[in-house]
């Protein structure tokens, strides 16, 4: 579990997120809306320690996130950022496998292990028949869903992923988002930045909507995205149509 405790979080002179508390349970996916520059990223990186709150806590299964070791926490945490630097000619299968070192000794080899777990984890996002393909002859979407690949091939307990499906065709969109929550249903946590309310409310269990001026809310899926809600969140006009998703009753924010 990742739990975080009055966490601030500025950019500059710019609060962004004020006195957030709120708790990410193994088997849930959360999912974080909000306008461009509101704090999604920001707070996502504060949660992963990559930057230090202006005040609060994060503790990942009821341990302070900087003491933590750097190998431990790759086992615990592991953050797809929203936009990837390929700085070396490398293929999809050498991007992949990257993301077993955490669990490889110091001195030590990828295992066939390695090697079969990184082959599944492309083959669930189609990406099985490309691993000797060099990355930068990839698709924009292709290259998403290969750093996608990496750390799901991480494996960690609790995935921290800003916006997973940006550059994504709505085939593979789905699919991404089908995939996680089976990972969720297998018992890790799932929190992931999005901007489709009807997405969020479709894959997500609970829902953290950020305002930009330090203002939050955070609560189930189904009681914080609403019409009024997001129109105010989006300072745009939303409605709420019915309609049924096989057998469940369910809502279609549109604009």
């Amino acid at each position: 579990m990742l739990r975080c405790t009055d966490l601030t979080v500025s950019v500059g002179d710019r609060l962004l997120v004020r006195d957030l508390s709120l708790e990410l349970r193994h088997g849930s996916v959360l999912g974080i809306l909000g306008e461009n520059g509101s704090g999604k990223t920001s707070t996502l990186h504060t949660l992963a320690g990559l930057r230090k709150p202006q005040t609060g806590s994060v503790q990942v299964n009821s341990v302070a996130l900087p003491e933590i070791p750097g190998g431990d926490l790759a086992k615990q945490l592991g953050l797809l950022m929203q936009n990837e630097e390929d700085p070396f000619p490398m293929t999809v299968m050498d991007a992949a496998i990257i993301g077993r070192h955490p669990h490889i000794g110091f001195w030590g080899w990828e295992s066939e292990q390695d090697y079969t777990i990184t082959r599944d984890v492309l083959a669930s996002l189609h990406l099985d028949n490309m691993d000797m393909r060099l990355i930068e002859t990839l698709s924009g979407g292709e290259r998403r869903r290969l750093a996608i690949a990496t750390v799901l091939v991480q494996d960690p307990d609790t995935l921290l992923l800003d916006e997973p499906i940006n550059h994504l065709d709505p085939h593979h969109q789905l699919g991404v988002l089908r995939l996680l929550r089976a990972r969720a249903e297998t018992g890790k946590a799932v929190a992931l930045s999005l901007h489709d309310a009807n997405l969020a409310h479709r894959f997500c269990d609970t829902a953290l909507l950020l305002f930009g001026d330090g203002e939050w809310q955070f609560g189930p899926a189904d009681s914080v995205l609403t019409a009024d809600n997001l129109s105010r969140l989006y300072r745009i006009d939303v409605r709420a149509i019915p309609w049924r998703d096989g057998s469940r009753e369910a809502e279609l924010f549109v604009i």
